[in-house]
């Protein structure tokens, strides 16, 4: 698990800079997730980026989100080069706008850009990471102000459908399953620290997102399973425990039915011959 290292005197949960800059851990080619957002501008490279198992091609120019806890890495990368931006989600406590735009971005991690959205975005990463090392007054709030530029225009590249950012209820609904991380919850659960009933829930969060929240706790229990069993040697029973089934057998069932593979399959079918991380690990 990798933490943003905040930078001193000012603390600001961000930063700024080129793949050199961030330093090595930038191009780590192990699998590994953060406690942060990951923007990342790729201008030069070839090689794949894995994000929860799904392998993108490297292929500039491109912009990828890596979302906190997913798991990624870097795969047979060579002369990788570009610019990331990292913040923390406390960064964006004012912008809830902002944290719709990065779940929706979430859903198509790695997109192609064009000549021209190239260029747009080449600038923006080169004022954040200007602005960041400069330090000058108020330079905060001028970050959330050319982060929530960036955000807005690659929500506006093609490849994806563009999604008004979640607000209200829905919202409070997702970031409840982004928390969750897959642990279990239920509708019911969410809909009592919400305050309305599961129906109410069920109504609203359908008409914001086109799913039930059923349909989506389920899919964050499938994707953080499969995390777990990518990028941790936690025993099968272990990573069902994690995510919320007492029953082993259960959730071998269950995990086929979503998945159709069992998770040793699974497993199996992405090993990779490096050491693996363990999940949750106390910082260094």
């Amino acid at each position: 698990m990798h933490r943003l290292e905040l930078r001193l005197p000012d603390q600001v949960p961000f930063a700024a800079g080129g793949f050199d800059a961030m330093g090595p851990m930038s191009r780590a080619d192990y699998p590994h997730r953060h406690t942060f957002y990951e923007i990342v501008h790729v201008v030069e490279g070839t090689g794949a980026h894995v994000i929860d198992a799904e392998r993108y091609d490297v292929r500039p120019a491109q912009l990828g989100v890596i979302l906190p806890g997913q798991v990624h890495w870097w795969e047979g990368v060579r002369g990788l080069e570009g610019s990331l931006v990292l913040f923390t989600p406390e960064f964006l406590v004012d912008g809830p706008d902002d944290l719709g735009l990065l779940r929706r971005l979430g859903e198509r991690p790695w997109v192609d850009l064009d000549g021209a959205a190239h260029e747009r975005t080449s600038l923006l990463m080169g004022e954040l990471a200007e602005e960041y090392r400069s330090g000058a007054d108020g330079f905060a709030g001028v970050l959330r102000s050319l982060l929530h530029v960036l955000l807005v225009r690659a929500a506006r590249v093609p490849g994806g459908r563009v999604v008004a950012p979640s607000q209200g209820l829905a919202g409070d609904f997702l970031r409840i399953v982004a928390e969750a991380g897959g642990g279990g919850v239920s509708v019911r659960e969410c809909a009592g620290r919400l305050g309305v009933t599961p129906g109410y829930l069920n109504e609203v969060v359908r008409g914001a997102t086109g799913r039930t929240p059923a349909a989506l706790l389920r899919e964050a229990r499938v994707r953080e399973a499969q995390r777990l069993l990518v990028a941790t040697s936690l025993s099968v029973r272990q990573v069902a425990a994690r995510v919320g089934f007492d029953d082993p057998a259960y959730f071998c069932r269950f995990f086929r039915r979503e998945v159709g593979a069992s998770p040793g399959g699974f497993r199996k079918h992405h090993e990779r011959p490096v050491p693996s991380i363990e999940a949750d690990a106390p910082p260094a």
